[in-house]
C-alpha cells in the first residue's frame, strides 16, 4: 500500500498493512536537509523539500504545510519577523484596539504567506500525487483570534465581552473556510485545524463559545470532501465531551492526556493520533521505549489510530529515535 492508500484505508474503517504514521515536524525537517527555519517558513520550496525527505528516509505516511501559526495573521495584517533557529513571530494586528473594521479582508490567493501554503499544496500534489496524504491546515477560531488580539488580550475577552470575542472568532472562521478550500482545491485531502489556546478555556466557555465556530469550520471543511484533523495542545480531558461532539476524522492527542480515556469518550468512530511525549518519550527514549510505549497505546486504543507523537518532533531528536517512531507497527483487527 502507499502511504495514502494507508491512510485513507484506516479512516475508512479497512484493514491495512501497518499503522499510519503522521508525526509533526518542523524545526527537525528544515534542520533535517541543512535549512534554517526561517528559510522553512517562508518558501514552500523549502518546505515541501524537507516533508518529503523525511517521509521518504524514515516512511511517513503523510507530508504536512505546517511551519507556524501566522499564515493567516499575516493576511490579516501583522508582520512577520523571520528567525533562523525558531518559527517565526508575529506582531498582534488588534492588540491595541479592537476594532474589527481595522481588519484587511485576507485572500488565500493572495496574501504571501496564505498563497505560500497553498503553492506547497500544490508542489506536493505535482511531485506525489496519491503517494503520500497532503496536510493542508489552517488556524481554529480561538487560537487565530489569540493571534490577532494576543493571548492575554483574548482570554479577557472570552470574560469580559463574549458578543466580541464571538464576532472576531466569526471572522477568523470565515477565513479559515476560505483558506482551506484553497488548499482543498489545489490537492489537500487533510486540513489540520490548530486550536491550541482553546485548552486553556473552562469547559462552559469552550462549549458556549469556541465549540460551535469549531463544528462550523469543521463541517465546511468536510463538505468540500475533505478530511478533518484537530490538534489542541494540552490537556484537553475537560474539553472532551464536547469534542466528542465535532465529528471530526482525526484527533491528536497531547501527551498531558490520558488517551484511553479519550477513546472512551469520544468513541471508535474518530481516529486518534498520539500520544507519546515528545521530549521525554521521543526526544530522550529509547528506541526500544518508544516502540513498546505505541504498541501498548495502539493495543489500548484500537482502530481507528495513527502513530504520532503528542506533539512537533523535537529538535534534536535522534534519528534511530524517530525511526524507531516510524518503524511499522502491525495492523490488527478491534
Amino acid at each position: 500500500m502507499t502511504g495514502y492508500q494507508r491512510y485513507c484505508a484506516m479512516l475508512k474503517g479497512d484493514p491495512v498493512d501497518h499503522l499510519p504514521r503522521v508525526p509533526i515536524l518542523m524545526q527537525y525537517a528544515a534542520e533535517y536537509i541543512g535549512c534554517d527555519y526561517a528559510a522553512f517558513a517562508s518558501d514552500h520550496n523549502v518546505l515541501v523539500d524537507a516533508n518529503l525527505a523525511i517521509a521518504q528516509d524514515f516512511g511517513m505516511d503523510q507530508v504536512s504545510t505546517i511551519s507556524d501559526p501566522y499564515r493567516e495573521t499575516q493576511g490579516f495584517g501583522s508582520e512577520i519577523e523571520y528567525l533562523t533557529d525558531a518559527p517565526p513571530r508575529s506582531s498582534h494586528p488588534l492588540a491595541d484596539n479592537p476594532d474589527l473594521s481595522l481588519l484587511p479582508n485576507p485572500d488565500p490567493l493572495s496574501s504571501v504567506r496564505m498563497w505560500d501554503r497553498v503553492e506547497a499544496v500544490r508542489k506536493y500534489k505535482q511531485i506525489c500525487d496519491d503517494q503520500y496524504s497532503i496536510l493542508g491546515w489552517v488556524e481554529g477560531p480561538a487560537a487565530e483570534a489569540a493571534d490577532l488580539r494576543d493571548v492575554s488580550t483574548f482570554m479577557m475577552d472570552l470574560m469580559d465581552d463574549e458578543v466580541y470575542a464571538g464576532k472576531l472568532m466569526d471572522r477568523c472562521v470565515q477565513v479559515a473556510i476560505e483558506f482551506a478550500k484553497a488548499q482543498v482545491d489545489s490537492g489537500a485531502d487533510t486540513i489540520g485545524v490548530g486550536d491550541a489556546v482553546a485548552s486553556q478555556v473552562s469547559a462552559d466557555i469552550y462549549e458556549r463559545l469556541i465549540l460551535p465556530r469549531e463544528k462550523q469550520l469543521i463541517s465546511a471543511i468536510q463538505s468540500m470532501g475533505a478530511f478533518v484533523r484537530i490538534h489542541i495542545c494540552g490537556n484537553i480531558t475537560h474539553l472532551l465531551p464536547g469534542i466528542a461532539t465535532l465529528h471530526v476524522d482525526i484527533l491528536d492527542v497531547d501527551h498531558l492526556a490520558d488517551i484511553k480515556q479519550v477513546r472512551q469518550i469520544v468513541g471508535q468512530k474518530v481516529c486518534l493520533a498520539g500520544n507519546i511525549d515528545p521530549v521525554n518519550g521521543v526526544l530522550h527514549g529509547s528506541p526500544e521505549s518508544i516502540q513498546q510505549y505505541i504498541k501498548q497505546t495502539y493495543d489500548a486504543v484500537g482502530n481507528p489510530y495513527f502513530v504520532n507523537a503528542g506533539c512537533e518532533i523535537p529538535s534534536g531528536t535522534p534519528v534511530e529515535n524517530l525511526k524507531a517512531l516510524c518503524k511499522p507497527v502491525t495492523y490488527h483487527a478491534s
